[in-house]
């Protein structure tokens, strides 16, 4: 789920409690990952971007979900990437091409939430007010939904042919609690889920063992009244709307992964910050009745952005979906098996 810590500064409207454990936020993800080292190039082609794109998602023209999408950085074309980052109101591309580096022969599409733009840089706790009030998970997977339906149906030109190439869909935080309504419309292509600094918990579950692991018990019990109550849905509270909590409250997640057909791999860091080590260990028991494959791997000393001293946690989990892209028929849980 996307993140700011619960210090982050005192404002007339306090800061979410839970925007904490809910990811890396866009704007977060500098401070979770960003990595130095420039991106390599496809010999003779120069270098391969990010570069925006805008899918229409409604009947007005308006409406629309803005992406950032690459192609391989190193030929041949061997597999698709979809990521869906957390929940912030910044976007990504001033470090998109450093961040999906290790993706190195896979064509890239990362989906940002409604109202927020690639190039967007506002702060967790500045997120305009239109953002706040349209901001909520069924708004986000129903346009994301619709935007990824256009993207697995354009073929990538490398393929053209050919078979098209398999499709993993990536939840980095928040941004996990959507991938059992994604996987459900990504078609027969779908080759696995993954999981970046997200419980698989559903988020009230998740929410409640952060408010207890931080000491904000009460304040957690007093927003579940709240979002109970006759209380208009624009009405903000915790930095978010009540339609954000009311959506939140009865968002499933658990058991949609654990019945989901694809096979499964999750990644956290053993000092997450904003993740309790319990939720993680809740679902990861949960998760064993799983029919389909499931793996799991912690990684020591790494934070809510999977960064140790002297450790980029989330290059080696692209490392991972890299050794799986070269030989995807041995399953998206092999490469960790061999570390």
């Amino acid at each position: 789920m996307n993140a700011m810590a619960l210090s982050l500064r005192q404002r007339t409207v306090k800061a979410s409690l839970v925007l904490a454990f809910f990811a890396c936020a866009v704007t977060g993800l500098h401070g979770c990952a960003a990595p130095q080292s420039p991106a390599e190039t496809v010999e003779g082609q120069g270098a391969v971007r990010f570069t925006p794109l805008r899918l229409s998602v409604g009947e007005d023209p308006t409406q629309a979900l803005w992406a950032l999408q690459r192609g391989p950085l190193a030929l041949p074309l061997r597999y698709r990437v979809v990521v869906i980052p957390g929940s912030g109101c910044a976007g990504m591309g001033p470090l998109a091409d450093r961040y999906f580096r290790g993706l190195l022969h896979a064509q890239v599409t990362v989906l940002h939430k409604p109202g927020v733009h690639p190039q967007d840089t506002s702060a967790p706790a500045d997120c305009p007010s239109h953002f706040v009030q349209s901001d909520s998970l069924s708004h986000w997977a129903a346009h994301a939904r619709v935007a990824l339906d256009q993207i697995v149906a354009i073929q990538p030109p490398a393929s053209v042919g050919a078979a098209p190439p398999p499709l993993l869909l990536v939840g980095i935080s928040e941004g996990a609690e959507l991938l059992p309504a994604l996987a459900a419309v990504a078609g027969p292509d779908l080759a696995g889920v993954v999981m970046i600094s997200s419980s698989g918990l559903d988020p009230r579950e998740a929410g409640r063992l952060q408010a207890l692991r931080t000491g904000h018990g009460a304040d957690w019990d007093a927003l579940g009244r709240m979002q109970a109550s006759t209380a208009s849905d624009s009405s903000v509270h915790q930095g978010r709307s009540l339609r954000y909590w009311r959506d939140l409250w009865r968002w499933p997640v658990q058991q949609p992964l654990i019945d989901g057909p694809w096979p499964l791999l999750q990644v956290w860091g053993e000092r997450d910050e904003l993740v309790p080590a319990a939720a993680y260990g809740q679902f990861a028991q949960a998760a064993q009745r799983r029919a389909a494959p499931y793996c799991a791997r912690s990684l020591p000393g790494a934070d809510h952005g999977l960064q140790a001293p002297g450790a980029d946690g989330v290059q080696q989990v692209l490392q991972w979906v890299q050794q799986w892209g070269r030989s995807p028929g041995a399953g998206l849980c092999a490469s960790l098996a061999l570390h």
